[in-house]
């Protein structure tokens, strides 16, 4: 069994991470750590034996519990990191550096410069690295694996695409609530913390079709004040085939709510949400009929999936291609070239990484 300590903090790591690495038979959960002490209590108590797992904390200052002295046990093997987008990248370096295997939370930092760092630093180290891995648990959704297989097995050429995703973010949801999401300081606020699980859905369709977005151009705005700075995008999009589509993302429609993707080719179309994929193809005969195929799938977040699959990478000594940070990296890209051509009055981006 590996060893593994979460670092995290909040509702998110105890109702989805902490379930998750107690679901996996091959990993042991040793300590958790939070910077503060309240917070890491609490999630020491949310786990299945509270008195096994050992609470790690910076505040307040306590000897023998700090990070660096969980990073320092030998029997944690790996960690899992679900802090507040800005501090991941330290945190995450400070675990590589310990030599600990990392899964980080989405995104993979804050900026794409932020990322390149961090990318360049650990690809750039010549000594055995740890395994680290950006935990996007879209890409483990059975629906959307499922969406990207019926792309692969239409074929055809990639004709058009389009990512639509409405909701609203209110005051009384409980990651409004979560005080650095309710003043974010970093950019897009909800759009790059939950926006990039919508990229990163459109980027395996659109990888399932042979193709990805290579320029942008958008509109940003303001609808609801309380989510500061901007919480929604309109754009059209290009493909590196020359195919061009739209995204649509906004987390300040009250009475509208949903997220589809669709991607058509020459042969078919393929359109998902998390629960349904509706696949239309030709009736093969000739006839021009067409004919429409329904799967529907139960809710799921995703999350054991890609701590299974992360688990399971452990023990191979080698990373699933979809937990890369570079994967991650391209989600980041996407996404940061939507706000930046919104802030620029609809300005032409190109994505290069």
């Amino acid at each position: 069994m590996t060893g593994i300590a979460l670092l995290g903090a909040g509702i998110f790591a105890r109702e989805e991470h902490l379930p998750a690495i107690e679901a996996v038979p091959s990993l042991t959960l040793k300590a958790v750590y939070s910077r503060s002490q309240a917070s890491a209590e609490a999630l020491a108590a949310a786990s299945r034996d509270p008195a096994s797992v050992a609470v790690y904390f910076d505040s307040p200052a306590v000897e023998g519990k700090t990070l660096d002295d969980l990073l320092r046990r030998a029997d944690v093997e790996a960690v899992v990191v679900a802090l507040p987008i800005l501090h991941q990248p330290a945190v995450v370096e400070r675990a590589l550096r310990a030599g600990k295997h990392v899964l980080s939370e989405k995104p993979v930092a804050g900026t794409v410069a932020d990322a390149v760092r961090l990318i360049g630093w650990y690809e750039g180290n010549d000594e055995k690295k740890p395994l680290w891995g950006v935990a996007e648990n879209w890409r483990y959704l059975d629906s959307l694996r499922y969406a990207a297989q019926r792309v692969r097995e239409i074929g055809g050429d990639l004709l058009t695409f389009r990512l639509n995703r409405y909701g609203h973010m209110s005051p009384e949801n409980k990651y409004f609530n979560t005080e650095w999401r309710k003043v974010p300081q970093y950019q897009g606020g909800f759009l790059l913390d939950g926006g990039v699980h919508f990229v990163a859905g459109l980027r395996f369709l659109l990888g399932a079709a042979g193709d990805d977005i290579k320029q942008l151009v958008g509109f940003s705005a303001l609808l609801d004040k309380a989510l500061i700075p901007v919480d929604t995008v309109n754009a059209a999009a290009i493909t590196g085939g020359g195919r061009s589509g739209t995204i649509t993302v906004t987390f300040a429609t009250e009475f509208k709510s949903g997220i589809e993707v669709e991607v058509v080719t020459t042969k078919g179309a393929v359109s998902w949400n998390p629960t349904e994929v509706i696949t239309v193809t030709g009736k093969g005969d000739g006839s021009g009929e067409k004919v429409e195929e329904k799967k529907e799938f139960p809710y799921s977040s995703g999350v054991k999936e890609e701590v299974k699959a992360f688990a399971a990478a452990l023990a191979a000594g080698k990373l699933d291609a979809v937990q890369t940070p570079r994967e991650a990296l391209k989600d980041l890209e996407i996404l940061q070239a939507l706000l930046e051509s919104g802030e620029g009055g609809a300005t032409v981006k190109n994505i290069t990484l």
